[in-house]
């Protein structure tokens, strides 16, 4: 377009060198200035939509290169939710293979749990006869309920094997606390020490009185006289007036479990 301009102007200065009468040559110059600025425009114009083509091209592009990254990462997202759901395909056969189960898993264990408080009652009854009351209503209890329809059987489970929990930390740990005994056709009250399961003695309120619960007699029976202050000193310990100390006191052999 410039070297149109340019070959424009130099033929109107051309003619203008060659002669002509003043007013035609001043015209022709005028037009051609004209011409060339109009040209000029054009061509300002056409560059200006020329770039902004351009910008439009680059933008677009852009987008498409943001577009390709982001069906790439869907496509990621894809495979990965595939597998997601493939896993969890696999752990609800799972689960309803379990659920097709739990009849037969129940059949199982009621008459187990019927079995287990029924050897928690005679344990309680064969054992050292300490907190009966307690333990006896804690049997009675899981006997009722079983019965129950309106509990889960797996809170029998549980409460079941709670009361065997607690039957099984009585042998590891020491006791003290204040009861009545029939002693020399009396009732006396006692302070009975319970040391795992392996004793349990009494020491009466007034000091008079002290013994050990005889296994194989199943009553109680007096203690020599060497004894009271070491019952004594193993109340205070259970109820954690004094530090714990080396205690001399009877204990019977294990018999065999009948």
């Amino acid at each position: 377009m410039l070297r149109r301009i340019r070959i424009l102007v130099g033929t109107v200065l051309a003619a203008v060198v060659m002669g002509g009468p003043d007013g035609v040559a001043a015209q022709q110059v005028k037009d051609a200035r004209e011409a060339a600025a109009r040209n000029q425009e054009a061509a300002r114009r056409s560059q200006e939509q020329i770039d902004t083509v351009v910008d439009a091209t680059r933008s677009l592009e852009r987008q498409y290169s943001a577009v390709v990254k982001e069906l790439e990462g869907l496509d990621v997202y894809n495979v990965l939710l595939q597998r997601q759901i493939a896993n969890q395909s696999q752990e609800l056969a799972d689960l309803q293979s379990s659920i097709g189960q739990v009849t037969v898993i129940e059949r199982q264990v009621v008459p187990l749990m019927a079995q287990m408080v029924e050897g928690l009652k005679r344990f309680v009854e064969a054992d050292l006869p300490f907190l009966l009351p307690e333990r006896r209503k804690r049997a009675a209890f899981l006997e009722t309920l079983l019965e129950r329809s309106d509990v889960t059987v797996a809170e029998k489970f549980r409460r079941v094997l709670e009361a065997f929990e607690i039957e099984n930390d009585y042998g590891r740990t020491v006791e003290s606390y204040r009861d009545s005994l029939e002693l020399d056709g009396a009732t006396r009250e006692v302070d009975l020490l319970r040391i795992g399961r392996l004793a349990l003695l009494y020491l009466s309120v007034d000091g008079g009185r002290y013994g050990e619960w005889n296994r194989e007699q199943k009553t109680w029976s007096p203690l020599p006289g060497g004894y009271r202050s070491q019952i004594r000193e193993g109340i205070r310990i259970a109820q954690r007036q004094v530090a714990p100390n080396l205690l001399l006191l009877p204990i019977s052999a294990p018999g065999a479990a009948q």
